[in-house]
């Protein structure tokens, strides 16, 4: 992916990893569009951050999704990178009375928005990249987050078929692989001891520079090349 002069929209981009993101593109001369589902966060990055474009969007719904596209293809027909980032992490139990109502609303923004968006933008004719914010929890599950896991175990699958189907398209497809990192994600203060994503952001820009197409950081690179011992021996350690 060449990292300059273009115009990007990241999704979930008010906060954690999104923000990271939209910062470093900003800075390597980019366009950057974020959207999210609070407009008073949007507001803050672009009093920070002048030059980003921000637009409230629920991804959670689909007639926003798809006003999401409109908007962009109306007044940004030249955005030519997508990063599907958005997500929410919910801490249950099967067990649990709102666990179906939990599960629904996590399968819902972590897999089928990005699904759906992503088959609304490869309309553009400029897009050319499609990244797809995964994580290391997509090999091998904690089990107090059964249904986040299962998503991102499932959007793995769907970007390594993705990049195949889109070769002929000429979109290249990159999967970026985090570890837990010190975000809210899942519950303010959950993942305070965790690297921050500053630390994430520069290795995966490094690791784009280079030309790669899955792109991990600290535990998800081992994780990402685990076999069937190792994943027992990283669940056992995962879950106690």
């Amino acid at each position: 992916m060449i990292l300059s002069n273009n115009k990007i929209l990241i999704t979930g981009g008010a906060s954690g990893i999104g923000l990271g993101l939209a910062e470093r593109f900003i800075q390597e001369n980019n366009t950057v569009i974020i959207c999210g589902r609070r407009e008073d966060l949007l507001k803050e990055v672009a009093t920070k951050f002048p030059s980003v474009i921000i637009k409230a969007c629920d991804l959670s719904i689909e007639t926003e999704r798809v006003e999401l596209y409109n908007w962009v293809a109306k007044n940004h027909s030249d955005l030519n990178v997508l990063i599907n980032n958005a997500g929410i992490q919910q801490w249950m139990d099967v067990t649990d009375n709102d666990f179906y109502q939990k599960a629904n609303d996590e399968i819902t923004t972590n897999v089928l928005a990005p699904i759906h968006l992503t088959n609304l933008f490869v309309k553009l004719k400029a897009l050319n990249t499609v990244i797809n914010v995964t994580s290391g929890l997509a090999f091998i599950p904690l089990s107090k987050v059964p249904v986040y896991c299962a998503t991102k175990a499932f959007m793995r699958s769907f970007t390594l078929s993705l990049r195949h189907s889109l070769k002929s398209k000429q979109i290249e497809v990159i999967e970026m692989i985090p570890p837990a990192l010190n975000t809210d994600l899942g519950a303010k203060g959950l993942h305070d001891a965790y690297p921050p994503v500053s630390e994430f952001v520069t290795s995966v820009f490094e690791q784009m520079k280079e030309g790669k197409t899955e792109l991990t950081f600290g535990t998800s690179g081992a994780r990402a090349k685990a076999n069937n011992e190792t994943i027992n021996e990283y669940f056992n350690l995962l879950n106690p």
